[in-house]
Protein backbone atom coordinates (compact mmCIF):
# COMPACT_ATOMS: atom_id res chain seq x y z
CA UNK A 1 0.00 0.00 0.00
CA UNK A 2 1.47 3.77 -0.48
CA UNK A 3 3.01 5.41 1.99
CA UNK A 4 -0.27 7.53 3.82
CA UNK A 5 -3.27 5.86 2.84
CA UNK A 6 -5.57 4.12 5.48
CA UNK A 7 -4.13 0.64 5.41
CA UNK A 8 -0.92 2.23 6.24
CA UNK A 9 -2.39 4.46 8.98
CA UNK A 10 -3.83 1.48 10.23
CA UNK A 11 -1.11 -0.21 10.51
CA UNK A 12 0.67 2.80 12.27
CA UNK A 13 -1.88 2.65 14.80
CA UNK A 14 -1.41 -0.82 15.45
CA UNK A 15 2.29 -0.66 15.68
CA UNK A 16 1.36 2.38 18.54
CA UNK A 17 -1.11 1.02 20.81
CA UNK A 18 1.31 -2.47 20.69
CA UNK A 19 4.40 -0.14 21.47
CA UNK A 20 1.96 1.59 24.41
CA UNK A 21 1.04 -1.64 25.63
CA UNK A 22 4.48 -3.54 25.80
CA UNK A 23 5.76 0.01 27.86
CA UNK A 24 2.42 -0.24 30.17
CA UNK A 25 3.21 -4.19 30.33
CA UNK A 26 6.61 -3.30 31.86
CA UNK A 27 6.19 -0.81 34.09
CA UNK A 28 2.93 -2.52 34.77
CA UNK A 29 5.29 -5.61 35.18
CA UNK A 30 7.09 -3.91 37.62
CA UNK A 31 4.59 -2.27 39.82
CA UNK A 32 3.42 -6.13 40.26
CA UNK A 33 6.37 -6.98 41.55
CA UNK A 34 6.62 -3.87 43.98
CA UNK A 35 2.57 -4.27 44.76
CA UNK A 36 3.34 -7.93 45.78
CA UNK A 37 6.77 -7.52 47.22
CA UNK A 38 5.22 -4.47 49.47
CA UNK A 39 2.41 -6.71 50.43
CA UNK A 40 3.94 -9.99 51.86
CA UNK A 41 6.57 -7.94 53.38
CA UNK A 42 3.70 -5.90 55.39
CA UNK A 43 1.79 -9.35 56.07
CA UNK A 44 4.99 -10.96 57.71
CA UNK A 45 6.50 -8.03 59.57
CA UNK A 46 3.17 -6.32 61.04
CA UNK A 47 -0.32 -7.74 62.15
CA UNK A 48 -2.44 -5.62 59.83
CA UNK A 49 -5.36 -7.43 58.49
CA UNK A 50 -4.53 -8.85 54.83
CA UNK A 51 -6.94 -6.21 52.94
CA UNK A 52 -4.86 -3.71 54.75
CA UNK A 53 -1.73 -4.66 54.14
CA UNK A 54 -2.95 -4.52 50.15
CA UNK A 55 -4.00 -0.97 50.67
CA UNK A 56 -0.90 0.01 51.57
CA UNK A 57 1.33 -1.96 49.12
CA UNK A 58 -1.02 -1.05 46.17
CA UNK A 59 -0.63 3.08 47.24
CA UNK A 60 3.24 2.23 47.05
CA UNK A 61 2.79 0.71 43.48
CA UNK A 62 0.35 3.51 42.08
CA UNK A 63 3.21 6.45 43.32
CA UNK A 64 5.92 3.82 41.40
CA UNK A 65 3.60 3.20 38.33
CA UNK A 66 3.12 7.15 37.88
CA UNK A 67 6.61 7.64 37.92
CA UNK A 68 7.25 4.99 35.55
CA UNK A 69 3.92 5.63 33.28
CA UNK A 70 5.00 9.66 33.07
CA UNK A 71 8.48 9.05 32.30
CA UNK A 72 8.46 6.20 30.22
CA UNK A 73 5.39 4.66 29.06
CA UNK A 74 3.60 8.06 28.41
CA UNK A 75 6.66 10.57 27.83
CA UNK A 76 5.44 11.60 24.39
CA UNK A 77 2.02 12.47 25.77
CA UNK A 78 0.97 16.20 26.83
CA UNK A 79 2.83 17.36 29.83
CA UNK A 80 0.22 20.38 30.28
CA UNK A 81 -2.25 20.48 33.15
CA UNK A 82 0.10 18.24 35.09
CA UNK A 83 -2.22 18.91 38.20
CA UNK A 84 -5.28 17.49 35.84
CA UNK A 85 -3.27 15.01 35.19
CA UNK A 86 -2.52 13.75 37.98
CA UNK A 87 -5.82 14.64 39.72
CA UNK A 88 -6.98 12.29 37.22
CA UNK A 89 -4.07 9.29 37.51
CA UNK A 90 -5.02 9.45 41.28
CA UNK A 91 -8.86 9.17 40.90
CA UNK A 92 -8.51 6.23 38.54
CA UNK A 93 -5.76 4.79 41.01
CA UNK A 94 -8.73 4.81 43.57
CA UNK A 95 -11.00 3.10 41.55
CA UNK A 96 -8.64 0.45 40.60
CA UNK A 97 -7.40 -0.06 44.23
CA UNK A 98 -10.93 -0.39 45.26
CA UNK A 99 -11.42 -3.05 42.66
CA UNK A 100 -8.28 -5.12 43.56
CA UNK A 101 -8.94 -4.58 47.35
CA UNK A 102 -12.31 -5.25 46.73
CA UNK A 103 -11.66 -8.87 45.35
CA UNK A 104 -9.42 -9.53 47.74
CA UNK A 105 -11.69 -8.90 50.54
CA UNK A 106 -14.81 -10.37 49.07
CA UNK A 107 -12.46 -13.84 48.84
CA UNK A 108 -10.82 -13.24 52.25
CA UNK A 109 -14.10 -11.97 54.09
CA UNK A 110 -16.86 -13.33 52.61
CA UNK A 111 -15.53 -16.69 51.35
CA UNK A 112 -12.82 -17.33 54.07
CA UNK A 113 -9.80 -18.06 51.69
CA UNK A 114 -7.38 -15.91 53.57
CA UNK A 115 -4.47 -18.79 53.47
CA UNK A 116 -0.94 -16.78 52.56
CA UNK A 117 -1.51 -18.40 48.71
CA UNK A 118 -4.93 -17.36 48.46
CA UNK A 119 -4.52 -13.93 49.97
CA UNK A 120 -1.52 -13.59 46.77
CA UNK A 121 -3.89 -15.42 44.35
CA UNK A 122 -6.80 -12.88 45.16
CA UNK A 123 -4.47 -10.15 45.15
CA UNK A 124 -3.34 -10.73 41.76
CA UNK A 125 -6.54 -11.70 39.92
CA UNK A 126 -7.81 -8.19 42.02
CA UNK A 127 -4.46 -6.26 40.21
CA UNK A 128 -5.35 -7.93 36.89
CA UNK A 129 -9.09 -6.82 37.13
CA UNK A 130 -8.15 -3.36 37.88
CA UNK A 131 -4.97 -3.05 35.38
CA UNK A 132 -7.16 -3.41 32.48
CA UNK A 133 -9.73 -0.76 33.95
CA UNK A 134 -6.06 1.50 34.64
CA UNK A 135 -5.09 0.99 31.16
CA UNK A 136 -8.42 2.09 29.52
CA UNK A 137 -8.68 4.97 31.99
CA UNK A 138 -5.09 6.05 31.84
CA UNK A 139 -4.64 6.42 28.50
CA UNK A 140 -8.33 7.78 27.24
CA UNK A 141 -8.22 10.54 30.50
CA UNK A 142 -4.78 10.92 31.98
CA UNK A 143 -2.05 10.55 29.91
CA UNK A 144 -3.83 12.08 26.23
CA UNK A 145 -1.79 11.87 23.21
CA UNK A 146 -0.94 15.12 21.44
CA UNK A 147 -2.81 15.61 18.64
CA UNK A 148 -0.48 14.46 15.17
CA UNK A 149 0.71 18.33 13.43
CA UNK A 150 -1.06 17.71 10.27
CA UNK A 151 -4.33 16.32 11.54
CA UNK A 152 -4.43 19.77 13.90
CA UNK A 153 -3.81 22.07 11.64
CA UNK A 154 -6.07 20.60 9.11
CA UNK A 155 -8.67 20.74 11.88
CA UNK A 156 -7.60 24.58 12.53
CA UNK A 157 -7.90 25.24 8.64
CA UNK A 158 -11.13 23.65 8.36
CA UNK A 159 -12.60 25.81 11.14
CA UNK A 160 -10.95 28.77 9.32
CA UNK A 161 -12.89 27.86 6.10
CA UNK A 162 -15.92 27.38 8.05
CA UNK A 163 -16.10 30.92 9.94
CA UNK A 164 -15.05 32.32 6.30
CA UNK A 165 -17.76 30.78 5.12
CA UNK A 166 -20.25 31.82 7.40
CA UNK A 167 -19.32 35.47 7.73
CA UNK A 168 -19.77 35.80 3.50
CA UNK A 169 -23.44 34.04 3.62
CA UNK A 170 -24.28 36.84 6.09
CA UNK A 171 -22.53 39.59 3.81
CA UNK A 172 -24.44 38.80 0.95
Amino acid sequence: MAHGSAGSSGEGRLRRLTRELAKFGAVGGAGLLVNLGVFNLVRHVTDLQVVRASVIATVVAIAFNYVGFRYFTYRDRDKGGRTKEMTLFLLFSVVGLVIENGLLFLATYGFGWDSPLQSNVFKFIGIGVATLFRFWSYRTWVFKAIPLRGAAEARGAAGSAASAGAGKQRVG
